[in-house]
This record gives C-alpha cells, structure tokens and sequence, in this order.
C-alpha cells in the first residue's frame, strides 16, 4: 500500500506539469492579453475623443502608443521574456505554492483565493452532503420498493429535477419566493447588518440567505445519486450471498445495511471525487452570478474574460492539485469498502 500511495503521488507531479504547460500553450495564442488591454486603455486616455472614435471602430493594434511605453508594458507584466523562461519560472513559484499577483488586482492570488473561498465552501459543503444525505437513503429505499408506486413517483420527481437546468431553476425561484412572496433575501450570503447581529441571529441570517441558491445547486444532483444507489442496491441484493444470509437467519436489516449496502458503496466511491469537487469549485458559476455570490466560479470566469493570467493558472494549479488528492482518497477508499480490492 505504502508503495502504491508513492507512485501515484510521484505521478502527480507530471500530471500537474502537463495541465500547466498545455494551459500555458494555449495562453499564449489567446488575443487581447494583458499588454494589448493596457495598450488599448493608454489609446484612449491619451487620445482623448479620437482615441474613443478609435475603439469604436475595432482593435487597432498599437497605433499611437510608443514603442518604449510598450517594453514598458511588457517588462511590467513579465511578457518581455520568452515563454520557456516565464513557464519555469511559475513552475518554480507553483513548487513553493506562490501563486504570484494578480495582473488587476492589487492582491496576491492566494489573498484573492482565501476572500472568495468562504462563497465556495457555502455552495459545495450543503450541495454535496445534501445530495448524498436524501440520495443515498432515498436510493436505497426504492431499491427495497423497486417496483413500487413509491418508487415510480420518486423516479418522476428527481429525474423532472434533473431536467430543469440549475440556473433556470434559480431565475424561477429568485422571481416567485425572492421577488412575489419575498420569502427570501435576492442576494448575498448575509445581510447589510449581519456584522451587528448576535451569534444565532448571524446562523438564521445565513441560512435564510443560502436555501434558494443551494435549492437551485442540489435539485440537479438528486437523479443521478439516487438512480445509481438504487441500481447498485438491486444488483447486490439478487446476488447469491444474500440469500445465504437470509437463510441463516439474519434479520433483513442486517442483510439490507451491513452485507449489501457495503457492497453497493462501491460504484458510489468511484463517483466521489467528481462530486465533491465539482460541488465545491466547476457547478457554481451561474448560480454564483444569478445570485451575486462573489465566489471561485465568479473569479474564474472574470479572470478568463480579463486575461488575468496568474489567477487563472493559479486556480487551476489548486484545483487539479485537489482532484488528484481526492483521487487518491476516493482510490485508497476501496480498500476501506471492499477488503478483496489488493493494490499490490
């Protein structure tokens, strides 16, 4: 096992370099980087009305700015080197966990990481442990009333919940309990006041600001959670060792909890990671956008659209970084779930 955990955290470490040079590549083909939004603002303050005439026009390059004040511009952003030199250098900076400074905020990204972190948490920790507490349970007991009209009017719920994207499931619930009943807050994850509030008065502050965005996050989740419990669930159970269990007396709930529940965890852990990250850091854009949650998703997305290159290589640095752990865990759960499942 030791050996096992060695070689997958030593492969860790191209991987993480193939993300990163890949990432890095493509970059640098991307247009209107740093150097050219800057050159293009410089254009239009320094060029008054024409320069606005100018942009209104299209992109022109760098017309009308000096070609030192460009350098400038590069060496300011660290573009006045090659790329195999800036690549090594982020390598080195990544090894030590140095996520560099943001090109247009005056934070580091870790500064930047840690304020928008708390958002994230919020969404991830209720989407994930919400799926799997009414998934798994609800899985199991309509693999035990397969058939049922139980089972036929849950399948309808959850998989019409997984039709409806989240995001247009959040614009219908902001509109009727945020705008006609006014149920619930349209924005923020606290109040103006909550700074004045007293400790429980903060608790239901919070989670009266958090159930529409983590009813629009969670719905979607639900079908595929529960359809999977339930099929792993009736393939454990029409499996010859149950009936064996049963035969010797065990007690159904016995046989139902500690002989085929341990068995259909499984398929269960083999999506873990997926879901645990994808709660915590890919499934919350929309819904951080809809409801003006300022977390990782939003961060992303504007460092992205603004060419913010260390954040964005930043954040994609931590989050492979986190898949690959929760791989592993999810891996080494195996054995923790099933005791036949031998690494070496």
């Amino acid at each position: 096992m030791t050996t096992y955990i060695l070689k997958r955290l030593l492969l860790m470490v191209p991987t993480l370099l193939g993300v990163l040079m890949l990432t890095f590549v493509v970059i640098q083909f991307v247009p209107g980087g740093p150097v050219e939004q800057m050159v293009s603002q410089l254009q239009g303050r320094d060029g008054g009305g024409e320069g606005a005439a100018a942009s209104g026009a299209g992109y022109r390059g760098r017309q009308g700015v000096d070609a030192a004040r460009i350098e400038e511009i590069k060496q300011l952003y660290g573009f006045d080197k090659p790329a195999p030199e800036r690549f090594w250098q982020m390598v080195q900076q990544f090894a030590r966990f140095d996520l560099g400074k943001s090109f247009f905020y005056p934070k580091d990204v870790w500064e930047l990481i840690k304020e928008k972190l708390p958002v994230s948490i919020s969404l991830g920790l209720w989407t994930f442990f919400l799926s799997y507490c009414i998934s798994v349970p609800l899985g199991v007991a309509k693999a035990v009333r397969s058939g049922s009209r139980f089972d036929t009017v849950t399948s309808l719920i959850v998989l019409a919940g997984y039709a409806i994207p989240g995001f247009v499931l959040g614009v219908v619930l902001l509109v009727v309990f945020g705008g006609q009943l006014q149920w619930f807050p349209l924005r923020g994850l606290t109040s103006a006041n909550w700074a004045q509030l007293g400790w429980m008065e903060r608790i239901t502050d919070y989670l009266w600001h958090i159930v529409l965005p983590v009813t629009a996050s969670v719905l979607g989740s639900f079908a595929v959670i529960t359809m999977l419990t339930k099929n792993a669930m009736l393939e454990e159970i029409r499996k010859q060792y149950v009936l064996t269990a049963r035969a010797k007396g065990l007690s159904s709930r016995r046989v139902l909890w500690v002989h085929v529940f341990r068995n259909a965890l499984i398929p269960l852990v083999t999506g873990f990671p997926a879901a645990f990250v994808g709660a915590f850091f890919t499934g919350s854009l929309l819904i951080e956008t809809l409801f003006s949650l300022d977390g990782l998703g939003l961060l992303s997305f504007e460092s992205v659209m603004r060419r913010d290159y260390p954040v964005v290589l930043g954040t994609l640095y931590l989050f492979t970084l986190i898949g690959l752990v929760t791989k592993l865990i999810s891996d080494l759960c195996y054995v923790w779930v099933d005791p036949r499942v031998k690494f070496d």
